[in-house]
């Protein structure tokens, strides 16, 4: 080799991703996951397996998902597999894990139909990809294996498909039992919304208070009038993401409801919304109010406080407790790293680039500037977000929505009693809830964010309205690629066709475009409310209400709701 080889190769070295820094959580042993940590110590995987068909189970399962047989015993199979989601993940989450390190998801070649989510080392950043043959290098910690992959040296490999294509979920939606339907006996008459900022350090109840009396008092409602209560996802106020839900919201104002719902296992953060709404129809409640509160931002420079004082910054654990399930040791602390993995799929598939979650982000902060109330509004060019400092590839900082204090509230009413109060009712079209996706991330859909595909298709089923119907579409935006999933979910443009779609940002435009998408700025610019400050716009679109940037003769708008959660979606009318 030569001396200017050599130094070519010692560069490359250098640049490799060994992660030799990391602290790894080690992963909690029981009789489920034993098999697969241990199995390492023999250079296999040891997965769940199906007697009744040889299907392999992952994780583990007292049942077999394809052909419902109880027969599960283990198999051995050898630790090799292609990359069908990859990211290099630049943001610091965890003291433990020193950025840039790649996280990967690999379809086990022996049944593809199951992935592994694990590290890819010894490998430049830029040869990290989707495609790429791997075989695993089991690191010996304790009493586990863990395994990591680094490449084979072979040819990259096709792509294996998902387990139901992108394409093929409208099979699966199931037609409405009757014909008559919920949709048709409910209504919005409310909505209402606290201060939105950065960091605001008020307590998470106060906003949810200010929204909820907001939109009380929209609805021409007193609250004595509210005999429901429906939030997403209730409880803790831990991490920022609550702030006590119904018992604290009841306790506050004294309230007496006569239903009331909360939790997170539901149709996306908008999901408080359906329940209602279900609730409503038959006849458990009149008047329900819906909130969802964040404060992202506070809990964020709570931690920073702690930290200057000796405490912890990530708010986190970082002692020597085990982590259950699969995932703990690698490093994947954000939806951001699952969201880019499956980007990177659709990269790989269909040709999509930077640039196209560009426009999005784009387009975002554009109609932001319009919105007085939207938390970034400068302008934007496409060279600011291409030249964004990196997150977790191919996201970069404008790709990523932006952490706010927030409370959003809505109120639902029985259609007869909406028809007399301060505004016309926005009338519901069609709800799309249906589950037609593996829910555990790195085991669902690889081309898309997982839990689009099944509500679009069964948002459809349940109306004779089409995508061309539609006049604004408030679609959930934690991540670009979030946003991308749901216009080719909802039939904007085809499965893979987001490309040509989205080039030059015209088709998504609040002026002329074939579908106006996010009109206050998304959770991108104008700040993150979990899908409820959609809902909000909608409302605030249908009743011509939003200024500078309603979009002409609004009459039907589309709401998504969830991000790599399970999911929702509302198709919603004007009444005047």
């Amino acid at each position: 080799m030569s001396p200017k080889g050599a130094g070519e190769e010692r560069d490359r070295v250098t640049d490799d991703l060994s992660m030799t820094g990391v602290q790894r959580p080690l992963p909690l042993l029981d009789d489920e996951t034993r098999p697969f940590w241990e199995a390492g110590g023999d250079g296999v995987f040891r997965f769940a397996c199906c007697h009744g068909c040889g299907a392999l189970l992952h994780p583990p399962q007292p049942v077999c998902r394809y052909c419902r047989s109880t027969d599960i015993g283990t198999r051995d199979v050898p630790a090799r597999g292609v990359v069908v989601g990859a990211t290099v993940n630049h943001q610091q989450w965890d003291p433990r894990f020193p950025p840039p390190y790649a996280i990967v998801t690999v379809a086990v070649d022996a049944d593809p139909r199951v992935r592994v989510l694990s590290n890819l080392v010894d490998v430049p950043a830029e040869d990290v990809r989707v495609g790429m043959r791997v075989t695993a290098r089991f690191e010996h910690l304790d009493d586990v294996w863990v395994p990591l992959f680094v490449p084979s040296g072979e040819p990259d490999a096709p792509l294996p498909s998902d387990e139901t294509p992108p394409g093929d979920h409208r099979r699966w939606a199931r037609p409405m039992p009757t014909t008559e339907r919920f949709e048709d006996r409910v209504a919005i008459t409310g909505i209402g919304m606290s201060d939105i900022g950065r960091r605001l350090m008020r307590p998470p109840l106060s906003l949810t208070v200010d929204a909820v009396t907001a939109a009380v008092e929209d609805a021409g409602l007193d609250l004595a009038d509210i005999d429901g209560l429906s939030t997403y996802p209730g409880g803790t106020t831990a991490s920022g993401f609550a702030e006590g839900g119904i018992t604290a919201l009841e306790d506050a104002l004294g309230l007496r409801p006569t239903w009331y719902n909360g939790g997170a296992e539901t149709f996306g953060p908008g999901g408080s919304v359906i329940a209602a709404m279900l609730a409503v129809a038959a006849g458990l409640a009149r008047h329900v109010v819906c909130f969802r509160t964040v404060w992202l931002a506070t809990f964020a420079a709570q931690q920073r406080a702690a930290a200057a004082s000796g405490g912890n910054p990530y708010g986190m654990d970082v002692g020597a407790g085990r982590v259950p399930g699969y995932r703990g040791p690698y490093g994947a602390g954000s939806a951001a790293n699952h969201l880019a993995m499956a980007a990177s799929h659709h990269f790989a598939r269909y040709g999509t680039t930077r640039e196209t979650l560009g426009w999005i982000a784009l387009n975002q902060r554009a109609n932001a500037g319009r919105n007085p109330l939207a938390i970034y509004r400068d302008p934007m060019t496409m060279d600011d977000y291409m030249t964004a400092r990196p997150i977790s590839t191919p996201f970069g900082l404008y790709d990523c929505d932006v952490p706010a204090d927030a409370s959003i509230a809505v109120v639902v009413s029985h259609l007869d009693a909406a028809r007399d109060l301060r505004h016309p009712p926005v009338l519901v079209e069609a709800t799309g809830t249906q589950i037609t996706e593996r829910v555990a991330w790195e085991q669902s859909t690889m081309t898309h964010e997982p839990q689009v595909l099944g509500p679009s298709a069964h948002l459809w089923a349940r109306t004779t309205l089409r995508p061309s119907d539609v006049d604004v579409a408030l679609l959930y935006d934690g991540f670009t690629f979030n946003c991308l999933s749901w216009l080719e979910a909802l039939g904007f443009c085809g499965i893979g066709e987001a490309k040509d779609f989205l080039d030059g940002g015209k088709n998504i435009a609040l002026d002329g475009g074939v579908v106006a998408v996010n009109p206050h700025g998304g959770q991108l610019s104008a700040g993150r409310t979990h899908g409820m400050g959609l809902v909000h716009e909608a409302v605030v679109q249908l009743r011509g209400d939003a200024g500078e940037r309603q979009r002409r003769d609004a009459r039907v708008a589309v709401v998504s709701s969830g991000g790599l959660t399970p999911a929702g979606a509302l198709l919603l009318r004007s009444s005047s």
